[in-house]
């Protein structure tokens, strides 16, 4: 009898973890050139783009794609690279906006669009997003489906005590200027489509031979990023996340961060589940397997899949 309870769970198990991982995840990014794309995808879910190819069909031949297990990454150009090629990059990424899946779904489940924080000039940018993508989001709440990043936090204020260095935060000086950069791309958005966005300032960061620069705020990144996707999908892109610690170090406020993406992923395990499966799960432990949740959260009770953890595991 034992050993059939034993069985149904193992079961059980493995069913609601096909349930997490059997989801395909479509990420669009896009932004003017310089934005930061491509590193902004290296921190998060630490690919090299140097692999990319280009897209499948000469409607998407501009936009590079590239697929990791159950998520796929399209790098399309952002306007601003002469008018010609503007109106080719706008078809393509409305045409990338109404592809749908083998299921009839909207093929692509989150925009990113990447805003450049160290220059003033967002004219293009904000072309991209009043007429290009806000109006071909045909789902009643196009809100839901659009993230606006803003990234180059550590040069948003070109002056001396713009940042600081020491502790890779910025300074309450340029606190204040990120915050307003913040409100001034709400209000342009909100005055042009009546659309109301929330968006988000961080730093992707970047290596070379010569300098570095460590990343800020991708926890707080990664809370939105799965706060907007479906709940039957956060599983899988959290598992596909960047696996070294280092990026996920520095944040405006990192255990609030960490603590809503764990909600997040509990709560769309427990949904999945429909709780069946009951226990308490150590937040140390699953941050010990996925670095942006982190491990200083404690043990939360609810409908977490306890055995998922030792199969995460096993995952990697």
């Amino acid at each position: 009898m034992n050993n059939e309870h034993s069985n149904n769970n193992e079961n059980n198990e493995k069913e609601i973890f096909e349930k997490l991982t059997s989801k395909q995840v479509n990420i669009l990014l896009t932004g003017a050139t310089g934005a930061g794309k491509s590193s902004t995808i290296n921190a998060l879910f630490n690919q090299d783009l140097a692999k990319v190819g280009t897209g499948p069909d000469p409607e998407t031949m501009d936009i590079k794609k590239f697929t990791y297990k159950n998520l796929t990454l399209w790098d399309s150009p952002g306007l601003g690279d002469g008018k010609d090629n503007d109106i080719r990059h706008a078809k393509n990424i409305i045409n990338m906006l109404n592809k749908k899946d083998n299921d009839g779904n909207l093929l692509i489940d989150l925009v990113i669009v990447i805003l450049d924080g160290s220059t003033r000039d967002l004219g293009t940018s904000y072309e991209l997003i009043n007429k290009v993508i806000i109006p071909n989001l045909i789902e009643e709440h196009p809100e839901k489906r659009l993230l606006i990043a803003i990234n180059q936090a550590d040069r948003a204020l070109r002056t001396p005590n713009g940042w600081d260095y020491e502790h890779n935060k910025p300074t309450a000086q340029a606190v204040k200027f990120l915050n307003e950069k913040v409100e001034s791309v709400k209000k342009r958005v909100k005055e042009a489509t009546n659309i109301d966005v929330d968006p988000i300032y961080y730093c992707a960061g970047f290596k070379d031979e010569y300098c570095s620069q460590k990343p800020y705020n991708l926890v707080k990144f990664m809370s939105y990023i799965i706060d907007k996707l479906p709940k039957e999908k956060r599983f899988i892109t959290i598992m596909n996340t960047n696996k070294n610690k280092e990026m996920w170090e520095y944040d405006e406020d990192l255990k609030k961060h960490q603590n809503a993406i764990f909600q997040q992923i509990s709560n769309a395990i427990g949904e999945i589940s429909k709780g069946t499966v009951a226990g308490a799960v150590i937040g140390a432990t699953i941050g010990s397997v996925i670095p942006v949740v982190g491990t200083a959260i404690g043990t939360v009770a609810g409908t977490i899949v306890g055995g998922c953890i030792g199969l995460i595991k096993s995952f990697f």
